[in-house]
């Protein structure tokens, strides 16, 4: 089956090919392309129209459920909503001797995965899919869909060139009308690459490895979680890697939501600055300070195309240049944003008091109780984390946590994706109340060395121990 589009579903093959040569509807199944969770994908013919459809079923043992029909459904109307050539057509959905499916148009080429894994693409190529990718994912946004799950093997790549974003199952709307469904629908990839979980709030949906910070905690999606996405797609077709890869799901989670990429112009020699910095803006961690939906990224991405394709690179405009001081106050400088104001305060009242006749008693006074509320201040970021491990500690499974600086490390016996979002949203609601200094981060392990874990429970910084752990 080389060449053969998986349409998000795993290659597997199992009593499904029962169903080859029969005809559904007006539909005669070829082969099965594949199989996951939900659905099951066949290479069909449509015997009306005489061309070559992919069809996707969901299993019959899930056809008395009325949730995840539901859910089946809800994947169709939202691809079914948007036309254009960059994504993948749906031509019908029916339900025949109560099996439901969804007839999909059959692309022949390879995945954006495979073509990596095999070294063929170069960065014109990376950026012309990127940019068509792109086009289709404005026209979703436009629509008021989010794809919520854009990774190198939902792109395809036909054999003229033209990419094709696949599977809209974890597409939502953002504005149903009062008889949407408005259930999203389960994931349905492999378990060694995602966290398949149920649609209530505060569950992490998507594939680990191109998730969003805000998708990686289990948080309210918006446009902005598709271009993270769709940047971590670039990423990897430019350099041949990930921007964000960690020993477990866990781990690559963390970094997706506190580590920064390492710059593509530091992997990759000689890649125009328009590059780095558009990837750059897709990666950023908040949602408001990347593109704000993917019909933003689309002129910048154009804009680049055509200046590799002349071999001019263009200079960074007004906005621009504003654009990245603004990046680099907020992200380059310790204190923040909160923290300049509070500096700038200072300097006023320094220069009203230097330049008046205020007695420089006075000032000395002012001086000591500033310093008193500094150190409360200060001293006001060790209580919060006291506090947060005292949160923590009521998590069953949380063995341990320690405080080094602004890092916390919390061992737990097994991370599951709720406690890991309950740690996350901890540790946010510290960051919100910071007047000043570095932000807090998280470590949540489960896969530390006993060894190591001893040599932890000696640090100072150990604020909790369960009751139930010895130190050898």
């Amino acid at each position: 089956m080389t060449g053969f589009p998986s349409y998000g579903i795993d290659y597997t093959m199992g009593d499904e090919e029962s169903m080859i040569d029969r005809t559904v509807k007006h539909y005669k199944v070829d082969e099965l392309l594949g199989k996951g969770g939900m659905g099951i994908v066949y290479r069909a013919q449509d015997l009306k129209l005489k061309r070559p459809v992919a069809l996707k079923m969901l299993k019959t043992d899930l056809t008395a459920d009325p949730d995840r029909l539901k859910r089946f459904l809800q994947e169709a109307r939202a691809a079914a909503a948007i036309t254009h050539p960059a994504i993948a057509q749906v031509y019908d959905i029916d339900t025949v001797d109560e099996t439901t499916f969804i007839v999909m148009e059959f692309i022949e080429g390879q995945t954006v995965g495979k073509l990596i894994a095999n070294k063929e693409m170069d960065m014109i190529g990376s950026v012309e899919i990127a940019l068509q990718v792109a086009e289709g994912l404005a026209k979703a946004h436009k629509s008021k869909i989010i794809h919520r799950d854009i990774k190198s093997e939902n792109i395809m790549v036909t054999r003229d060139g033209h990419a094709k974003l696949l599977d809209f199952g974890l597409a939502k709307l953002l504005e149903p009308s009062e008889d949407a469904d408005r259930t999203l629908t389960l994931l349905e990839h492999a378990p060694t690459k995602t966290m398949p979980q149920t649609t209530a709030a505060g569950t992490i949906m998507g594939t680990t490895s191109y998730m969003s910070p805000e998708q990686a905690r289990g948080q309210e999606l918006s446009y902005p979680s598709d271009v993270f996405s769709l940047g971590i797609v670039l990423y990897e077709m430019v350099t041949g890697e990930l921007p964000f890869e960690g020993g477990s799901p866990i781990d690559t989670m963390h970094a997706i939501a506190f580590e920064e990429a390492r710059p593509v112009t530091v992997i990759r020699k000689n890649l125009p600055p328009d590059l780095h910095r558009i990837i750059t803006r897709c990666l950023r961690k908040r949602p408001e300070d990347r593109y704000p939906d993917a019909g933003a990224l689309v002129p910048d991405l154009k804009n680049l195309k055509a200046d590799i394709d002349s071999g001019v690179q263009r200079p960074f405009s007004a906005t621009q240049k504003i654009d990245e001081l603004k990046y680099w106050l907020t992200t380059s400088i310790p204190v923040g944003p909160q923290g300049i104001l509070i500096v700038a305060a200072i300097l006023v009242v320094a220069a009203i008091l230097f330049f008046t006749d205020i007695q420089w008693a006075n000032l000395l006074w002012l001086g000591i109780a500033g310093l008193v509320i500094y150190r409360n201040i200060k001293n006001r970021k060790k209580r919060m984390l006291r506090r947060f491990a005292a949160q923590a500690s009521k998590i069953e499974t949380v063995k341990a946590v320690r405080v080094q600086g602004d890092s916390i490390t919390v061992v737990l016996d097994k991370a599951k994706a709720s406690q890991y979002i309950r740690i996350n949203s901890l540790v946010d609601a510290i960051n919100k109340k910071l007047y000043f200094g570095k932000h807090v981060e998280v470590a949540v392990r489960d896969d530390l060395p006993e060894e190591e874990f001893q040599r932890m429970l000696r640090d100072p910084g150990v604020l909790y121990v369960r009751d139930d752990i010895i130190l050898h």
